[in-house]
């Protein structure tokens, strides 16, 4: 049986892609019976596309592979914690379940007193020191 921490070393290595194009270190992935059906990170500097979020390519991806709008039995995983835009996509998504690495305190929903899909689970701080790391030493070497 896979694990969550093996599951979220798979949205880091997507967040190191992100990081290889200059972009915010976020990856997820979206699993579906303990089977990656999505992959993503961020896009927005390559897109020029303010919504190009890795939640929602991941969510867009998810729901193309399953042939519907709804992702109900899948999990995403995501290192960084989804901002209320991308929150907002996940509950009209009816997720099974969200796996955050690190917590977003100033741009993360959680603290914004939202609310994904009432059947959706919210798991946090799974591999947090990792996902907060990459996140931390990308915005260090830009200031």
């Amino acid at each position: 049986m896979f694990t969550d921490e093996y599951f979220m070393k798979m949205a880091l290595q997507e967040a190191e892609t992100a990081l290889e194009k200059d972009e915010v270190p976020v990856g997820c992935i979206v699993v579906s019976n303990n089977r990656v059906i999505a992959r993503s990170h961020n896009l927005t500097e390559t897109l020029t596309d303010v919504t190009a979020h890795a939640e929602m390519q991941a969510i867009t991806s998810a729901a193309n592979f399953l042939g519907g709008k709804y992702l109900v039995n899948c999990t995403l995983y995501v290192t960084l914690e989804p901002c209320v835009m991308c929150s907002g996509a996940l509950s009209w998504s009816q997720i099974s379940k969200v796996v955050i690495g690190a917590r977003d305190e100033k741009r993360g929903f959680i603290n914004k007193n939202l609310q994904l899909h009432p059947k959706t689970e919210i798991v946090t701080g799974i591999l947090e020191n990792e996902c907060s790391a990459i996140v931390k030493e990308f915005f260090k070497g830009k200031r």
